[in-house]
């Protein structure tokens, strides 16, 4: 059995879309659950979705590492053949993301499966071309430790995970960092799925963007007091190691080059300002869309 649990928040026309875009891959006896604090939501998927394989639980807003939790525990199963798809109801999938992904659990190894970020916005703008840069970074180093059997992170995105495995995790940080490694430690194998690709809206101005990636930094960081073991690929020393040579190999034009000069120094900006703000206990905070909403990442849904 397939259970896919979509978390969203307030976004009922981006939702309906993931909804129906994972509803036409899955079986008879899977099941799709949205996950969101608001009733409103409900009400809206519910006139639009006549289908007894969707279900929601309405969240009593106290983030989406907990709301996952709740439903790890309500979801339970000793059947490890059975899967989580997690994904966010602000993205949707490609024509046979769950195929492929459950290609992959063949392999009674495999215990995650992460899938492919793809942007939807445009190379041609500056903020969209930043998009296809660090997601191409994303792809390359997830290729190169899939290769190596290695260890790595997911994408909160788009990943799935073994039932029967876990029932809940920390948290303290990000759901698609703590989740591998808590299967890692139990002898499992992380995956890479690239042909499950992931549709995403990224942020298109500096305040969204800057909020978005800070936000994922202090996650990260936190897994350094929960998870002090842990191998680290989200790393700023990694940054530099592996995106040095993009400076050279992906710009097609001069404009490209002087776009990708400034994302170096934005993210050297924003490892800045995210370690100031945890040195001045400003932690991170379990959050449906973090500190600060980025309405420039909504789909269909914005004002």
């Amino acid at each position: 059995m397939i259970d896919v649990i979509i978390t969203s928040y307030n976004e009922p026309k981006a939702t309906l879309r993931a909804v129906q875009t994972f509803l036409k891959q899955l079986g008879k006896n899977d099941r799709i659950t949205v996950v969101d604090p608001f009733s409103e939501v409900e009400t809206f998927l519910r006139e639009k979705i006549r289908d007894k394989r969707f279900f929601f639980f309405l969240d009593p807003g106290e983030g989406k590492s907990y709301a996952l939790n709740l439903l790890f525990q309500e979801y339970s199963s000793s059947n490890t053949d059975d899967i989580y798809i997690l994904s966010d109801g602000d993205v949707y999938v490609s024509q046979h993301a769950v195929r492929e992904i459950q290609k992959k659990f063949k392999d009674i190894k495999i215990g995650c499966v992460t899938g492919k970020p793809a942007s939807l916005d445009s190379r041609e703008k500056k903020y969209g071309y930043w998009s296809h840069l660090l997601f191409a970074g994303i792809d390359k180093t997830r290729r190169k430790l899939d290769q190596k059997k290695a260890f790595f992170e997911c994408s909160g995105y788009l990943f799935a995970i073994r039932k029967g495995v876990i029932l809940d995790f920390p948290m303290e940080t990000s759901e698609d960092s703590i989740i591998p490694y808590l299967f890692w430690k139990k002898g499992y194998r992380i995956v890479y799925a690239d042909r499950a690709e992931v549709y995403v809206k990224n942020p298109d101005n500096w305040r969204d963007w800057l909020a978005q990636k800070v936000r994922n930094i202090k996650a990260h960081e936190n897994l350094n007091r929960i998870a002090p073991g842990m191998p680290r690929t989200k790393t700023f020393m990694n940054e530099i190691k592996e995106g040095w040579h993009f400076l050279f190999t992906y710009p097609r034009n001069l404009k490209e080059i002087g776009w990708t000069i400034q994302l170096y120094c934005a993210r050297l900006y924003l490892y800045l300002k995210a370690f100031s703000e945890l040195k001045k206990q400003k932690k991170y905070q379990d959050g449906w869309r973090g500190e600060a909403t980025t309405e420039s990442t909504k789909t269909l849904d914005a004002p």
